[in-house]
């Protein structure tokens, strides 16, 4: 009987996991699935040009996975049942269970509403794709009004950053405001932050410094101090959180829900289950925590498949980088910032900022689009059978 290994999600995680796997594993002993509800790839890192009127590639899946072997379902996830090797999926059939023995859980996540009265009826955000072009709507009916629209981006972490920047130029008939909950780009060093501020004023965006939001209705937003921010579109993006669904499956998870791993990103508490991106709880090189992005997905995804491999094959595990370089920020199509940190997370003083930290910006979109498009490309044709019996070997990890 063939070996089960099933991947849910087929973002930048697990697209990557499962082209890779169905390279280097013998289809004589494997068969591999990966379930994902919607039909194409969503390259989320530019989901705020989508929300803002621009168009961006989507290739299909059945496309990048074809001639791989592996087997597509497109479906949403309900529960995963640890005990008995199962996933329940649903689709317009119905759904059903996929019996596994290795998972790969690549989930992702969602906006976090943060326990804020309102955020989930009245805000938009750019997490999905659906959800992005629930905002392009928007938008689109706002720049129709002869009066200005107001938007009003609430988080001042890269996600609002980019989309209000990206807002801002594509629509500059729309009046775009950014809420900080402290100094705008406290996070970046001196340098960067003095080049995001210009960014700002020059794309006429008014930036709300130190304002804790209480409440979202229709048409504003609450504040802490008694201020009401007046909005035709509020823009949530204070923060991810993830599914609730490893919690509830008896997995061992962090306090926000993501599975912890251990360096090879096997579950902790149950050693057939794998995370990668988003979902994994992960601590870096630097020994702090990887924070949720496409880069952390790569590098969490790649030591996913070493490990996979190695342990089915009776082969040593090696241990794989995990880095938290730095960030690269869009300030629209023409600007941006690239700010490289220490091994303490820490900016460094030195920073990339205009034309050339947004081509910077633009190559790796490009780079991540490509290489999640061709998800075999370069590996060894040479595909490895399953060892009959698991050496131990393979368990010991390189140090």
């Amino acid at each position: 009987m063939k070996h089960r290994i099933v991947v849910l999600g087929a973002g930048y995680a697990g697209a990557y996991v499962a082209g890779t796997l169905a390279r280097r594993l013998s289809p004589a002993d494997t068969e591999i699935t990966v379930v994902n509800a919607e039909p194409d790839f969503v390259q989320r890192l530019r989901l705020h040009q989508l929300a803002a009127g621009q168009e961006i590639e989507a290739p299909q899946l059945a496309d990048v996975f074809a001639g791989t072997g592996i087997r597509l379902r497109l479906a949403r996830v309900t529960a995963v049942d640890p005990e008995r090797q199962v996933v329940a999926v649903a689709d317009a059939e119905g759904g059903g269970e996929l019996g596994y023995d290795t998972l790969l859980y690549a989930l992702g996540s969602h906006a976090a509403d943060r326990g804020v009265p309102g955020v989930a009826g009245y805000a938009f955000d750019v997490t999905s794709r659906p959800a992005a072009l629930r905002l392009r709507e928007r938008l689109d009916s706002l720049s129709r009004r002869d009066e200005d629209g107001r938007v009003l981006v609430v988080g001042d972490g890269l996600t609002g950053i980019e989309t209000a920047t990206e807002i801002a130029e594509s629509r500059p008939g729309l009046s775009v405001a950014l809420v900080a909950r402290g100094e705008l780009g406290a996070p970046l060093s001196a340098g960067a932050r003095s080049h995001l501020r210009r960014a700002c004023d020059r794309l006429g965006i008014t930036v709300l410094e130190h304002i804790s939001v209480e409440a979202v209705e229709a048409t504003r937003v609450l504040c802490a101090d008694g201020i009401a921010l007046a909005s035709d579109a509020t823009v949530w993006t204070a923060g991810f959180a993830v599914s609730p669904m490893a919690a509830t499956s008896g997995l061992e998870v962090t306090e926000n829900g993501r599975i912890v791993v251990d360096r090879t990103m096997r579950s902790v508490s149950h050693p057939n289950i794998y995370a990668a991106g988003d979902s994994a709880y992960a601590i870096g090189d630097n020994g702090r925590p990887l924070p949720m992005s496409c880069a952390s997905a790569g590098y969490t995804g790649m030591q996913a498949t070493a490990a996979i491999v190695g342990r089915l094959t009776g082969r040593k595990v090696p241990n794989t980088k995990l880095e938290y370089l730095g960030n690269h920020i869009s300030l629209g199509r023409r600007d941006g910032i690239l700010q490289i940190v220490d091994n303490e997370a820490q900016a460094k003083a030195k920073y990339v900022g205009g034309r050339k930290a947004a081509r910077i910006k633009a190559g790796i979109l490009k780079m991540s689009l490509w290489t999640t498009s061709h998800p075999t490309f370069g590996l060894p044709k040479l595909k490895r059978h399953l060892a009959a019996v698991p050496d131990a070997a393979a368990e010991r990890t390189v140090a």
